[in-house]
């Protein structure tokens, strides 16, 4: 690891628009990993817009962050726009190289992809995004979470958590990560069963893709068409 075997430096990625709990959910159980460090990057040291209207403050840029052992890349409404933004692609390619583990949640995936490191490889990301993991070279497998060797890819937004706890698992074992399941009351019982397309009623999904998703992930196909991985 970058400073001793009992740290574990954990790097954030984050850019405009960004969807805070892509973040704030693995972020809040990651801190609690014995010896972490969390380092919250940016290309600026300066806040940076979230989705909910309100902005974070990140503890490093691109040239002070130190070397990450776990890259995390959350997505959100801006990475269309991140994708096109060489300082922030290249930041994360030069972090994921020497990473330990190079993550991301949600479609943030594609900023790996971007960067080259999903070629190859199983990947997920948010369920309405999955019929574009082949423009960067992934293989879409239908899971929450997804171990390709060093790589995780997650699904969407909520699934930063169970990514979490995945990884936790990985690096410091299952008891640690159950111990720190338990402190968070990590107990998902929502009130209705639509987690998942499969899951809910057809028309929600159909209302929700011609709502939003239809015309986002067409901006992320555009965008993506502007993006090759080396």
């Amino acid at each position: 690891m970058s400073e001793s075997a009992s740290t574990t430096n954990v790097v954030f990625v984050l850019f405009a628009d960004v969807t805070q709990l892509d973040f704030t959910g693995p972020a809040q159980f990651l801190a609690r990993l014995p010896g972490a460090r969390i380092f919250v990057a940016a290309e600026k040291s300066q806040p940076v817009s979230t989705d909910s209207g309100f902005a974070i403050l990140p503890n490093a840029s691109f040239d002070s962050c130190p070397q990450a052992d776990v890259l995390c890349v959350p997505g959100g409404r801006g990475v269309a726009a991140a994708l096109c933004h060489a300082p922030l692609v290249d930041f994360v390619r030069t972090q994921g190289a020497r990473a330990r583990w190079v993550t991301s949640v949600c479609t943030g995936a594609f900023v790996l992809g971007a960067a080259g490191f999903l070629i190859g490889k199983r990947a997920t990301t948010h369920w309405a995004y999955t019929q574009l993991l082949h423009r960067v070279g992934a293989v879409h497998e239908d899971a929450r979470v997804v171990i390709d060797g060093n790589v995780i890819t997650a699904g969407g937004v909520t699934s930063g958590i169970d990514f979490a706890l995945t990884l936790i698992a990985e690096i410091a074992g299952s008891e640690t990560a159950q111990h720190l399941q338990l402190a968070h009351e990590y107990d998902p019982a929502p009130p209705f069963d639509c987690g998942r397309p499969g899951r809910s009623p057809e028309h929600l999904v159909t209302q929700l893709k011609a709502r939003w998703y239809e015309s986002a992930s067409a901006r992320m196909a555009e965008a993506l068409q502007r993006t090759r991985p080396d």
